[in-house]
């Protein structure tokens, strides 16, 4: 068996039809993806996705969708992904705040000019949640749980019981 996927959470931010986008140097490239990045040990994902957001755009992101749920294995690494989208709203943006290490700047970018820069994309993810935000794909928050083991076996216990 292969190597478990990397899982991440990714930001999908739209407004006036511009979509909030990190450019940050990975492997020696300058690349842009939505504020996206790996679940901490002990974290919810929607703890995640607030938390990337912040550190790599410097906004407060309100989590309102799920948006999807990817899985992408990269042909160059064979490493695997596994992405959980969210939509929603930004606020408060902190102009001095420090970004994560990598991350150069964010952009407003049109899904137009991101399909003209689609060399400089960080994986065809990007695209992806865009296009499905565009095409009205929402699930709701509460298709999201966060169990411990605790919880689950309450859980299990509950319904046996």
């Amino acid at each position: 068996m292969g190597a478990r996927p990397a899982v991440t959470v990714a930001a999908v931010v739209e407004r006036d039809g511009r979509f909030l986008l990190v450019e940050e140097h990975i492997r020696g490239q300058l690349v842009l993806n939505q504020p996206a990045g790996h679940v901490e040990d002990r974290e919810t994902l929607l703890e995640a996705v607030i938390r990337e957001t912040r550190e790599e755009s410097a906004w407060c992101f309100a989590p309102a969708h799920v948006l999807g749920i990817y899985l992408w294995r990269n042909r160059r690494t064979g490493k695997s992904t596994l992405r959980i989208a969210f939509s929603g709203e930004v606020s408060n943006h902190d102009p001095l705040a420090l970004l994560d290490r990598g991350i150069v700047g964010t952009h407003w970018l049109t899904r137009a000019a991101l399909e003209a820069a689609h060399t400089r994309l960080r994986s065809p993810l990007v695209l992806r949640c865009i296009d499905d935000y565009l095409a009205g794909q929402r699930l709701p928050l509460e298709a999201i749980a966060h169990l411990d083991l605790n919880a689950a076996v309450h859980m299990h216990a509950v319904k046996v019981g």
